[in-house]
């Protein structure tokens, strides 16, 4: 366990330092209008330093929603492939990894910003148990780990505490039971979004879905079933996280959705109301009304000429005259021949 140990300190200790800097900058911060050693600045500052994670894990975000798109305009190549090497999975799986090198697309990429918060998550979980030991890392000093782990929210509410070791209190208990459940919540809505709003129906019954479906449910009950040990300065860091995302989801999906998802249907509506009321002409693939003729008009009857004689020709110079239309005949009022006598 030696050896492992080390590689543990090697991989942690840069984390230490980076995450209790940014902890300690907000922690200033709050401190200038509120009690530095008060629950409340210290949960503030564990916000603070959820935001600026999260800023910094954008771009790793939007190579998330890339690939995402990716995975679903290619599912019915992948479907294709299913049904020609579907008696042959070696060949399958090759095929479909050269799929997805040929498009750029990467099937794990929307796990990259839950695996690598875990760390992050790792991080805080310890400076924050050993924080109530009275044990610093990185900047955070000794003074200022006895004031993190003491610290309670509204003086009854330790931000060390756990579900579990909460000494009995039920206000403990019950705020702590509050943020585990609003975890679960806000991690199964994250991922139920994606699914629902900015995913074509082809890609819902590949293999990306039982991927995201996996996810959708697996994730929670990981974080519910874990959540009852992690302190309530831990469970606040993944609530504000899972809310963030939450945000960051609705504003990608209603403003740059994928093509054929109900979030581009809803789009596309939105876009046609909004021109509509500024009296901008929409161009929509609408066919045209039932009054309007389908195909092409018919041209008029063309009229021949009426015969002429060679004499009447020379007269008109050659030239034949339209015939005039013919005006039906009265019907005679003299009897038949079956009347008449022989």
């Amino acid at each position: 366990m030696g050896i492992f140990g080390d590689i543990g300190n090697l991989i942690m200790t840069p984390l230490y330092y980076a995450i209790s800097a940014v902890l300690v900058g907000w922690h200033k911060l709050f401190s200038l209008f509120l009690d530095k050693d008060g629950g409340l600045a210290w949960a503030l500052s564990i916000v603070g330093l959820t935001l600026v994670i999260r800023a910094a894990l954008i771009p790793l975000f939007v190579k998330q929603i890339k690939s995402s798109r990716n995975m679903q305009l290619i599912q019915p190549k992948v479907k294709e492939l299913q049904k020609k090497y579907g008696h042959d999975r070696e060949r399958l799986a090759q095929e479909t990894m050269k799929l997805y090198k040929e498009t750029g697309t990467n099937p794990f990429a929307s796990c990259l910003p839950i695996l690598l918060q875990m760390p992050i998550f790792l991080a805080l979980f310890r400076l924050l148990d050993q924080a109530a030991d009275g044990k610093g890392h990185g900047v955070l000093t000794t003074s200022l780990a006895k004031s993190f782990g003491s610290s309670e929210l509204g003086g009854a509410i330790p931000l060390a505490a756990t579900f579990l070791k909460a000494d009995g209190s039920g206000t403990v208990m019950s705020f702590a039971a509050l943020l585990v459940v609003a975890m679960t919540i806000t991690t199964f809505t994250t991922q139920r979004q994606l699914m629902a709003k900015n995913m074509p129906a082809d890609a819902l019954s590949g293999p990306y879905a039982q991927q995201q479906k996996l996810l959708l449910y697996v994730l929670p009950v990981v974080f519910a079933v874990g959540g009852i040990a992690f302190p309530i300065g831990v469970l606040l860091y993944w609530t504000t996280s899972n809310l963030w995302t939450m945000g960051q989801q609705f504003y990608v999906i209603r403003n740059n959705p994928a093509p054929g998802t109900p979030a581009a249907k809803a789009k596309e509506e939105r876009d046609r109301h909004r021109a509509e009321r500024k009296g901008i002409a929409v161009v929509t693939d609408q066919p045209a009304p039932a009054s309007e003729p389908e195909g092409p008009a018919r041209p008029a009857p063309r009229q021949q000429p009426k015969k002429q004689t060679r004499s009447q020709r020379k007269q008109g110079g050659g030239r034949p005259t339209a015939a005039a239309p013919r005006t039906p005949k009265p019907p005679s009022s003299k009897p038949g021949n079956k009347g008449k006598k022989k």
